[in-house]
């Protein structure tokens, strides 16, 4: 279904890009926000031919530029032989209608774009489904624009009430569909839920950060694996998770969806399974593009998203990566303002060293002695404590074995609760 939002063609679409600064957005970053804009279109495939900047203190309600503005809009899209105008911030289906309707070119919003280019990029049936829910939510108010042939999906008799309008019926199908996606998220939901508690015994560790952060460069070279890495905007959907071996632990690491600036809530919603890796991790590894020049601003919007999502760890590492990209007065700058962060070059595998010892110390602080007898007729519970805790020392006597070591609280925890009946001599 969605493919057919998508227009088949070999030349890239041109494309004016449009946006506001004022009182609250000061002009050098709103021109920060449409460069990225730029970005997003490029990863849609359209290639911007302008970039227009506007001053006005709020949107205009009703055309989001004002009328004189919009009259020259419909002037630069002739000019450069536009076929879209993409706007920075969400519009308003009025706002849409009238835009199209004095300028004669297709219109696209933020959350659209972003929207489009999920849907291209999503690949398993998880992602697609996700994808479209997300896609449908956005595109229910906007129906006197799209979706007049979904009643030619489900025709014939008793497909129609009396006298039910063509928009009627395609608000009853699309509603039809979202109740049959949102099932199927469930169910999925279940299975990666099945998944996740198979792998409870082993601390888990998730990537975060703002889009092409380089989060699957780093998990790469941290894993020796070959996720998919490109230098575009959301090249990760899925979440992804790999084992990877520190000295003294085994971690389940994790590269999920990257976050951005106004991501559509609706998406959020949709991806909230597939982001219960982040939310249900141990340790937060927060990826930071240290060549971007809006750092502070990334940093911020990955934060907020995450507490959005109920999913901001107390254990967590700033990860400043693609160091080599910097000037070395900048690295420097940047080492003064976060103290306790980590500088890596994912890339070119510098500061990697530095950054395990830091998860690897991170992950000790929840760890504790441990001195148990345990009776040999209990090998499940000795196998246990083999296969979570550090053993540093092991003796046989009798029927018993004595073990100490190191273990996690919450292994600790578990063990306790398996060895409730039996006395152990323990720290």
């Amino acid at each position: 279904m969605l493919e057919d939002l998508r227009k088949p063609t070999n030349t890239k679409e041109r494309a004016v890009l449009v946006g506001i600064y004022g009182p609250d957005t000061p002009r050098w970053l709103a021109s920060e926000y449409l460069e990225e804009l730029d970005l997003l279109a490029d990863t849609a495939g359209a290639a911007t031919v302008d970039k227009i900047l506007q001053n006005r203190p709020h949107p205009d309600p009703t055309t989001y530029v004002g009328k004189g503005k919009l009259n020259q809009l419909k002037s630069i899209a002739s000019d450069k032989r536009a076929d879209i105008l993409i706007f920075d911030d969400d519009l308003s289906p009025t706002q849409v209608r009238n835009i199209e309707k004095t300028t004669g070119v297709k219109v696209l919003d933020r959350s659209g774009l972003i929207l489009d280019i999920f849907a291209s990029r999503a690949k398993t049936s998880a992602a697609k489904t996700q994808v479209e829910l997300a896609q449908l939510q956005y595109l229910l108010p906007r129906l006197t624009r799209f979706w007049t042939h979904l009643s030619r999906q489900k025709g014939g008799i008793g497909t129609k009430g009396p006298g039910e309008t063509q928009i009627e019926t395609d608000r009853r199908l699309i509603g039809k569909r979202i109740s049959v996606l949102k099932e199927k998220l469930e169910k999925l939901d279940r299975q990666r839920t099945t998944q996740r508690k198979g792998r409870e015994e082993i601390t888990r560790v998730a990537l975060v950060g703002y889009t092409n952060a380089g989060k699957s460069t780093l998990m790469n070279t941290l894993t020796e694996t070959s996720v998919l890495a490109e230098d575009r905007l959301f090249a990760t959907l899925d979440s992804t998770v790999r084992r990877l071996e520190l000295d003294n632990h085994e971690l389940l690491l994790s590269d999920t969806v990257g976050f951005i600036r106004k991501l559509p809530h609706n998406l959020i919603e949709s991806f909230k399974s597939t982001l219960d890796e982040v939310r249900e991790s141990d340790v937060l590894l927060h990826v930071v593009d240290a060549s971007s020049r809006m750092v502070d601003d990334y940093i911020d919007v990955v934060e907020g998203t995450l507490d959005e999502l109920d999913a901001n760890s107390e254990k967590k590492i700033l990860v400043f990566n693609k160091i080599d990209l910097l000037e070395p007065e900048k690295l420097i700058e940047l080492k003064k303002e976060y103290p306790g962060a980590v500088f890596v070059s994912a890339y070119r595998g510098i500061g990697l060293n530095r950054l395990l010892e830091r998860l690897e110390g991170i992950i000790e602080e929840d760890y504790v002695e441990f001195a148990y007898n345990v009776p040999m007729s209990h090998y499940k519970a000795v196998a246990f404590l083999h296969d979570v805790a550090i053993i540093s020392r092991e003796h046989f006597e009798g029927n018993s074995v004595t073990i100490e070591g190191t273990i996690s609280k919450t292994d600790r925890e578990r063990f306790e609760s398996m060895m409730a009946d039996i006395e152990l001599v323990k720290d």
